[in-house]
């Protein structure tokens, strides 16, 4: 899901990511995303898989896919 935010420019996008077990994991996965380009904002929820990543400008998915594989996870797609 992509979504343009309501007064601002930012791109909200939400992704499924395997392998998310606890709280660890959630900050694992949040800290390198965050270090991405124009990412203002990430939600990892390990419960469900879903990481919501909000930024300047559409990510490219190769990116968000070496920053999920970085944190030790496996990038499912966008939910």
């Amino acid at each position: 899901m992509t979504a343009q935010t309501g007064t601002s420019d930012a791109v909200t996008t939400v992704y499924q990511v395997s392998g998310m077990s606890c709280g660890h994991c959630e900050g694992s996965v949040s800290a390198e995303l965050s270090e991405l380009p124009g990412v203002s904002s990430v939600k990892a929820v390990a419960s469900t898989g879903e990481v919501t990543v909000v930024s300047a400008a559409p990510l490219e998915e190769a990116a968000v896919r070496a920053a999920v594989d970085e944190a030790g996870f496996e990038l499912v797609g966008r939910a």
